[in-house]
């Protein structure tokens, strides 16, 4: 298994720690995403994970259940087929055209689905009041990668405006406040 891959295990075994500890009834609390709930954090990543990888680089998946009636299962689905697409070196390996240039799976991955999956490990969790702790090693590799691309990423929609926070403030809380968060 490459870096990539333990890489991505970790920050997604985070979310799918969270994932199963959402209480009952806490799918529909508020999320930090404008307009979202907790369900819909969940939803965002069964949704656009399998739309931009599976059939691009022929991932199999199980049939991925409805997130409304299953989210816990749904995300099981899309991380376990994630995951094995890693854990598998020709799958890794394959390079295909994206929208951000000739990439391999693994290098795809690691550029714009750990830190997805990261930050919304935060949101998951304050939406339903579990651990807010992330990845301190991940949480830097991504702020560190991310803020010389600041621009091009709220030029994107992705991010809203970088929330202002103290300048003594914890990586973290750098992090969640450069995506547009109130930490």
């Amino acid at each position: 298994m490459s870096e990539i891959s333990e890489r991505y295990r970790r920050v997604a075994g985070q979310f799918t720690q969270r994932v199963e500890a959402v209480p009952d009834g806490a799918w529909d609390h508020p999320a930090p995403c404008e307009g979202w709930v907790a369900r819909d954090v969940v939803g965002h990543l069964v949704e656009w994970l399998p739309a931009f990888f599976f059939e691009r680089w022929g991932i199999d998946a199980s049939p991925i259940p409805p997130v409304d009636a299953d989210p816990v299962g749904a995300w099981h689905v899309v991380d376990g087929a994630i995951q094995a697409g890693l854990d598998d070196p020709e799958i890794a390996g394959r390079r295909r055209d994206t929208p951000l240039g000739p990439a391999t799976f693994e290098e795809t991955i690691d550029t714009i689905c750990t830190g997805d999956v990261l930050v919304h490990t935060w949101d998951l969790a304050r939406a339903t009041g579990l651990d807010e702790t992330l990845d301190a090693e991940e949480v830097h590799r991504y702020l560190a990668g991310a803020e010389p691309y600041e621009e091009q990423m709220r030029q994107s929609g992705h991010y809203g405006p970088r929330v202002e926070i103290p300048g003594d403030a914890d990586e973290q809380t750098r992090l969640i406040a450069f995506t547009g968060r109130h930490p």
